[in-house]
């Protein structure tokens, strides 16, 4: 069994951590504050300090970046963490395993496939599709091995309200029988990914040597609208019909005026004005892996949610 390090331990880093020890491996997680899951070493560290993230790192089969700086901090938090990392798999040799997003792709119309341009236009899109290169041309000049995975939009256990389908922006509310305001057309068909999925998809990436050298799209089920995951999330959970509405234009705006993340999803608003889809056919033919069933992941929310409800509610 090898030798794994997970930077970050949010709505994915935990859940691979998970499983990569169920299937025998040591696992390390690193955090600023030292914290993570259960039955995994948790090391306090700065993702941006290349001779400590070596440290750990030494003897590493693979270095997962699971990051999540804050939105509004993209520009400044990842090049030096990016750098780090970078250098960090060229120190030790270990495999470098990014997550990714689709923001590097910028507006598309159809199906997205690994092969598209990395065209983005904002400045989020452009910071990623930046890593990318960079860390392919380090794979080609043979410093380093490394894969990215990009998923689309997370929904499932552990989504924090970074997720537009979040457990107090979409999940709580919705099973409450109270109104959730989306902040687009809840009508338009989108790519969700199922975070387990996501994990399980690096967990493989991770001890593959097949997954080297380019990107891949994670396992993503059809897309299906907001208003469509909300009626399948009452239904399984027994809850009232929902009522879900969509925020308007005017008032997305003005929302960011005073919430730096609300500022910062006006660059991304476009993949909720027209349908979204993720074709995920490679990794799936590669690796035989397909995405988890919605009303599957659904209620694996809804149980993690009544596991969590107070007593009484």
């Amino acid at each position: 069994m090898g030798r794994h390090v997970i930077v970050g331990a949010g709505q994915v880093g935990a859940h691979l951590a998970e499983r990569l020890t169920g299937r025998g491996h040591d696992v390390v997680v690193v955090t600023r504050s030292g914290s993570g899951p259960e039955g995994v070493e948790r090391v306090a560290a700065d993702a941006a300090d290349r001779d400590r993230l070596t440290r750990i790192a030494r003897g590493a089969d693979a270095l997962y970046n699971c990051v999540n700086p804050r939105y509004h901090r993209w520009t400044r938090d990842w090049p030096p963490m990016a750098a780090s990392f970078l250098g960090t798999a060229e120190d030790t040799g270990a495999t470098l395993v990014t997550l990714s997003n689709l923001y590097v792709y910028g507006p598309v119309d159809g199906p997205m496939t690994e092969d598209l341009p990395l065209a983005a236009t904002g400045v989020k899109g452009r910071v990623r599709a930046a890593m990318w290169r960079d860390a392919r041309a380090a794979h080609r000049a043979g410093r380093i091995r490394m894969t990215e995975l990009r998923p689309s939009d997370y929904y499932g256990p552990r989504s924090t309200d970074q997720a537009y389908l979040g457990k107090d922006r979409f999940v709580r509310p919705l099973l409450a029988g109270e109104r959730v305001q989306f902040l687009s057309d809840p009508a338009i068909p989108h790519a969700w990914t199922y975070t387990p999925d996501v994990a399980e998809a690096l967990a493989i990436a991770g001890t593959d040597e097949r997954a080297l050298g380019r990107a891949w799209h994670v396992p993503t089920g059809p897309a299906v609208s907001p208003s469509h995951v909300a009626e399948r999330l009452c239904e399984i959970a027994g809850a009232p019909a929902p009522r879900i509405t969509r925020v308007p234009r005017p008032v997305f705006h003005a929302l960011g005026l005073a919430s730096p993340m609300m500022r910062e999803l006006r660059e991304t608003r476009y993949q909720f004005d027209r349908p979204y889809v993720l074709d995920s056919s490679a990794f799936e033919s590669t690796f035989g892996m397909a995405p988890t069933p919605l009303d599957d992941a659904l209620r694996a929310v809804v149980a993690v949610h009544r596991e969590l409800r107070p007593a009484g509610n």
